[in-house]
């Protein structure tokens, strides 16, 4: 029989067996040792089993327990609401992992093209990919906006995003922002060759989601946004599964600190922005990086890239490590990320002192710097647009962020 097993922190309990037990017939057949036999036979293959149950710490235990996968139906949203509906409410339990059976992830589709698809859309493939954000866009017309996708372009940006806060306005509305960006990331493309790709922030009532994003595909977008936990998981898996959008997804992270941040509620960052929005369907998971100005703890960030990128039966998604990032901060992105990843910036990019156009060249030549075994500040001498941002930002010790 199919089983999905969950594991959970729960605090302060002093026996983890009986809140096993507990939480095994809660969340599934209610009661076991009242029933007569006869109901018991019939519900035995509806019974939650207790996998194991120990204490790892003082204050801390550790609970696995089997759900029958005949209790629910083949969704995220029927997942999430057996094994951690009603217990998320249930005192100090943290959800930290979902193990599903090969036959319950078939039923996922994962990431449309994932590393390798979007690497072969880029040409780019033995890197990391350099990302950008749109900023100070909120009031401004579309020409500032093209005005900055272009600079960044010029500056060898691989994808450039709208912020997530960019939502439909009069000023720079969703469709004349796919026309411009097309037009000028094709005329970039012309001139030196380098392709650039704009993901879209796609917003609006969920209801609208889908028709919304085709019209997107057939504008000529290259990718999308999405805001995935303000309007859900499923959602997500709705507009990767429709072969009538076809484009990468980016999964921002807004509103996940709610969900994942608390050590002791909540489900753990490595499941919620890693595994489950890869099973869904993103390209691309963002998240704070363990440096910037928004930092998550390292071990928390590497746990989020092992499960976008490790051996299961989908596609690789892009871990894409945020906020706070600059040129100096590339040595520890590359050697904690790998090249499998995406080196995402905004004030880095855009507070060069020469402009973002240089700012992204400083990033690409701290890239090349580190890929050939080259020390930044060696680099530094001979490309000015990297000396600056040393300048500017520093290049902190290894040691000092860890």
């Amino acid at each position: 029989m199919s089983e999905l097993v969950a594991t959970y922190h729960v605090r302060d309990e002093k026996n983890p067996e009986k809140k096993a037990e507990e939480i095994a017939l809660g969340l599934t057949v209610g009661s076991w040792t009242s029933l007569p036999a006869l109901e018991k036979e019939q519900l035995k293959k509806h019974k939650g089993r207790v996998v194991s149950a120990e204490q790892i710490s003082e204050n801390i235990a550790k609970i696995s327990i089997a759900y029958p996968a005949a209790n629910f139906s083949a969704d995220l949203p029927a997942i999430i609401t057996t094994v951690f509906g009603k217990l998320s409410l249930d005192g100090k339990i943290r959800l930290l992992d979902l193990e599903f059976s090969e036959e319950l992830k078939s039923y996922f589709p994962g990431p449309r093209l994932g590393i390798e698809g979007l690497r072969e859309k880029l040409n780019v493939h033995r890197r990391p990919l350099l990302m950008s954000i749109f900023k100070g866009v909120i009031g401004k017309e579309l020409d500032f906006l093209s005005s900055q996708l272009k600079e960044q372009a010029l500056g060898g940006i691989d994808i450039v995003k709208d912020d997530e806060i960019l939502f439909e306005n009069p000023l720079t509305p969703s469709g004349k922002r796919i026309q411009a960006g097309r037009r000028i990331l094709d005329e970039v493309f012309s001139e030196t060759g380098h392709r650039t790709l704009y993901a879209v922030n796609l917003t609006g009532r969920t209801s609208e989601l889908r028709g919304k994003a085709k019209r997107f595909a057939e504008a000529g977008a290259d990718a999308l946004l999405v805001n995935v936990f303000s309007y859900g998981l499923d959602v997500l898996q709705e507009l990767r599964e429709d072969d009538n959008i076809g484009l990468p997804i980016m999964a921002h992270p807004a509103f996940s600190g709610a969900i994942a941040s608390s050590s002791v509620y909540g489900v753990s960052h490595s499941l919620l922005l890693g595994k489950l929005l890869r099973y869904a369907g993103a390209d691309l998971s963002l998240f704070p990086s363990p440096y910037g100005s928004v930092a998550l703890e390292r071990e928390r960030a590497l746990g989020i890239a092992k499960e976008l990128t490790k051996d299961e039966p989908y596609k690789k998604a892009f871990p894409v490590p945020s906020a706070g990032i600059h040129p100096g901060l590339v040595p520890l992105l590359i050697s904690d990320f790998g090249i499998d990843s995406v080196i995402n910036a905004g004030g880095g990019v855009h507070g060069h002192p020469r402009g973002a156009a240089a700012g992204g060249k400083a990033f690409r030549q701290a890239i090349e710097a580190v890929l050939a075994g080259h020390s930044l500040s060696s680099s530094a001498a001979y490309h000015p647009e990297l000396q600056e941002a040393l300048e500017l930002w520093g290049a902190p010790q290894e040691e000092a962020l860890r």
